[in-house]
């Protein structure tokens, strides 16, 4: 079993880190440090708060000017890198809002060995038009990260960090940077950009279809130099910021990507068990069938889990895209009710629907204990 994300702040970890600040601040409490951090609460604090401990701790027993403290961190920031280094930016996060021009330029080094995108949120928050034209200014960086940063600070939905209500209401101001970023050539950035969009599409739906159009529609006019890999990766990049507006089978979306509605496509011989075992895969089979060639399908599962109060609420899966020449195709697949901390499963009746290009086509029940 996987160790928690939040066990790589371990002793070890927090007795290298006092030894790193040690070596360049030589007025540093080693022990002290250590002390505070590891306080009757620690073990069962979760990843973010144990981040934000570690910021605390530092701030205790840096040099109380943010300035001062904030060249100490730069000089031991790259030794560190990943999730392990989110503590860098977090600390300007807590303690440099008030410190706009040297926040700014701590979150642009810390970028570049962690990951700044939650830290900039607050200061997009009380900076708003400043800090927008410097995301702008990070998008044109030399650097991949802090291009990144650009792109993934300002989703109106990030993972893990607080809604940007005004970019839920109006994404307008985000664009500049879509635009500016949607070609980039590496594709940690242009992933961002598809995050980006993605969140988009759940309060605007419509203005990332157009957007989608527009992007796809530049790339069959050969307006991107003839390149087939630029080509590609807008492809790649529009159908990732589309995923959500797929799942929910959007006709303009489907039909964009070439997922026509299956008229003379049916289900047979699906099987599915009727009882599976808290812990235990269900298992489950179909075939797909037709008089002619099945062509271009987007197959996947859904499963309508019982919640705590009794009703039910639907996820959907993915299982496959592809151009498929022959009139019938076998699918068998596996769902997994092992225990995991995203999803509580709860017994009862269950429903398991196969649907093809955004069409339910055939639905069985099935009863989890």
């Amino acid at each position: 079993m996987a160790e928690p994300l939040k066990d790589v702040y371990n002793k070890v970890f927090i007795l290298d880190l006092a030894d790193q600040v040690l070596s360049v601040y030589p007025d540093f409490c080693c022990t002290a440090f250590q002390d505070v951090i590891f306080d009757a609460e620690w073990d069962d604090k979760a990843l973010k708060a144990r981040i934000r401990t570690i910021t605390n701790a530092l701030h205790r027993f840096l040099p109380a000017p943010f300035e001062q403290s904030i060249v100490i961190l730069e000089k031991i920031a790259h030794r560190f890198s990943g999730l392990e280094a989110l503590f860098f930016p977090d600390f300007v996060e807590k303690y440099g809002l008030d410190h706009y021009q040297s926040s700014l330029q701590a979150l642009e080094y810390f970028t570049r060995y962690s990951s700044a995108e939650f830290a900039v949120r607050p200061f997009i928050l009380k900076y708003p038009e400043a800090m927008m034209a410097q995301m702008f200014i990070w998008s044109q960086s030399d650097n991949e990260h802090v291009r990144r940063l650009a792109s993934e600070g300002c989703r109106p939905r990030l993972p893990w960090a607080f809604a940007l209500s005004e970019f839920k209401q109006d994404p307008q101001p985000l664009f500049i940077i879509l635009e500016q970023l949607k070609d980039d050539p590496s594709e940690y950035v242009r992933r961002s950009v598809a995050n980006n969009l993605n969140d988009i599409s759940k309060d605007h739906p419509a203005v990332v279809i157009k957007v989608a159009q527009r992007w796809l529609q530049q790339a069959d006019n050969n307006d991107l130099d003839n390149n087939n890999n630029l080509g590609n990766n807008r492809q790649r990049l529009v159908k990732h910021a589309c995923r959500g507006l797929l799942k929910q089978a959007n006709p303009i979306i489907l039909s964009l990507f070439g997922f026509h509605r299956p008229e003379n496509i049916k289900i047979i011989a699906f099987k599915v068990d009727d009882v599976v075992m808290m812990g235990d895969k269900l298992l489950f089979s179909f075939t797909l069938s037709s008089q002619a060639a099945l062509g271009k399908l987007r197959v996947e599962f859904a499963i309508d889990f019982m919640k705590k109060n009794g009703s039910l609420a639907g996820k959907i899966f993915q299982i496959s895209e592809s151009t498929i020449t022959k009139n019938c195709k076998q699918i068998s697949k596996q769902f997994d009710f092992k225990k995991i901390s995203t999803r509580q499963y709860y017994p009862g009746l269950h429903h398991l629907s196969v649907i093809v290009n955004g069409r339910l086509l055939s639905k069985k029940v099935f009863f989890l204990q």
